[in-house]
């Protein structure tokens, strides 16, 4: 058993280090936004989809771009519109004429980080094409099943600002994103230093030095390590008692599901151990709540009427539920 958990500590220090090399890869061409970095790292190690709001100028297409190249596996990038069909997401059955046979065309959907710019700009029916890939990593055409590889994450963005030519996604759909993360503007100092590494470059692309730190066959290694992650009972109660918060709270309307709670529990292993640590803490916690809760959460509509975000709320839910000791 001691055995174990020292050659535990010993991998996560490893990913700890590995993590660290990836933030000053990106801290080449990406100026602060620390926290959306350190939950895209999460948001890998969890295996799940991230949803990434923002208004345009972020760099939230270029932080996808670079953690793309940093974790050295296939990336692919889909602009939604609002003719986008499914197919062109998928791929579509093309007929041969040499073998007189179908074949099977793979639309920009399988890669191994896929991009999905303004995701909320496509119609329903192709942003229902989404449901099976990000909720089982596989797709079902003309009555076959394609899998995935492995790893596997959608990045998907959105304007919140710009309403007119979208369409709102449903719960379901944010349901199956692990994060929401809100991007806002850099502080002045920050914007002073992006001025000038803009001014330094003179035109040169700003992802050209960044080298990848990881390979696709070392994160599966690593996810495996982060289920291995220890939690005490009273942790996992404390997230239970958050998730149950929101159901009974009366300023929302719609409270989080049990997904919400797994992902808080697969989320808080995951950041500990990007932390070099194989235990979650209270902190971990608290750091992924707001990004796991705030899209699967409806205010009431007085609440709304009223200009209360959500964001308040669950920091409210947060600050409520009482820390295990």
């Amino acid at each position: 058993m001691e055995e174990n958990v020292f050659h535990s500590r010993v991998e996560a220090t490893a990913l700890h280090q590995q993590v660290a090399r990836i933030k000053q890869e990106i801290a080449k061409v990406i100026v602060g936004q620390d926290a959306m970095i350190d939950q895209l790292l999460v948001a890998i190690l969890a295996d799940g989809h991230v949803l990434i709001e923002g208004v345009p100028g972020v760099a939230k297409t270029l932080t996808a771009k670079l953690l793309s190249k940093v974790v050295a596996i296939d990336f692919s990038r889909i602009q939604f519109t609002p003719d986008l069909m499914p197919s062109d997401v998928l791929g579509t059955s093309v007929y041969n004429l040499k073998t007189s046979e179908f074949e099977f065309k793979q639309g920009p959907i399988f890669s191994n980080i896929v991009l999905i710019d303004e995701i909320n700009r496509a119609p329903a029916k192709t942003q229902a094409a989404l449901f099976e890939v990000m909720e089982e990593r596989q797709v079902t055409i003309d009555g076959h099943t394609r899998k995935m590889k492995l790893p596997y994450l959608v990045v998907a963005t959105q304007n919140p600002i710009e309403h007119e030519g979208t369409y709102r996604l449903p719960e379901a759909q944010l349901d199956r994103f692990l994060f929401k993360i809100v991007v806002g503007y850099p502080n002045p100092d920050e914007e002073a230093i992006i001025l000038t590494r803009h001014h330094q470059r003179q035109g040169a692309q700003p992802a050209q030095n960044v080298t990848s730190v990881l390979t696709g066959e070392q994160i599966l290694a690593f996810r495996q390590l982060a289920h291995q992650v220890h939690i005490e009972e009273n942790l996992m109660k404390y997230i239970v008692g958050m998730v149950d918060e929101t159901r009974k709270n009366p300023m929302l309307f719609l409270g989080a599901s049990p997904r919400a709670s797994i992902a808080m529990l697969m989320s808080a292993k995951a950041y500990a151990l990007i932390n070099g640590r194989d235990f979650v803490s209270p902190e971990d916690v608290k750091f992924i709540a707001l990004p796991v809760l705030r899209h699967r959460l409806q205010l009431s509509p007085e609440k709304e009427m009223e200009g209360v975000s959500i964001d308040d709320v669950v920091k409210q839910i947060i600050d409520k539920i009482e820390v295990p000791r």
